[in-house]
């Protein structure tokens, strides 16, 4: 599975709700520390894609695993001389 569609099943994975300011809050439950919180569902949607893209490359510099969604993996290209 290559990245955008490692993104975007992960996107399918969110859940979202409407806070009691008004704001909507989402988040991918599988991936610790990737939520947003915005006005709009719209911007929610833009900012949790934006924070779960920073997150896998933050795990990649890191070399951590990263986790599989819906039983499938993301599959890259090792970098010459790793």
């Amino acid at each position: 599975m290559g990245l955008s569609s490692y993104i975007q099943l992960a996107l399918s994975k969110a859940s979202y709700k409407i806070l009691e300011d008004k704001t909507y809050f989402g988040e991918i439950l599988a991936f610790q520390g990737v939520w947003a919180n915005e006005k709009t569902l719209e911007q929610c949607r833009n900012v949790l894609q934006e924070v779960l893209e920073d997150w896998i490359v933050l795990k990649l510099r890191s070399r951590d695993r990263l986790p599989p969604i819906g039983g499938k993996s993301l599959s890259l290209p090792h970098p010459v001389g790793a």
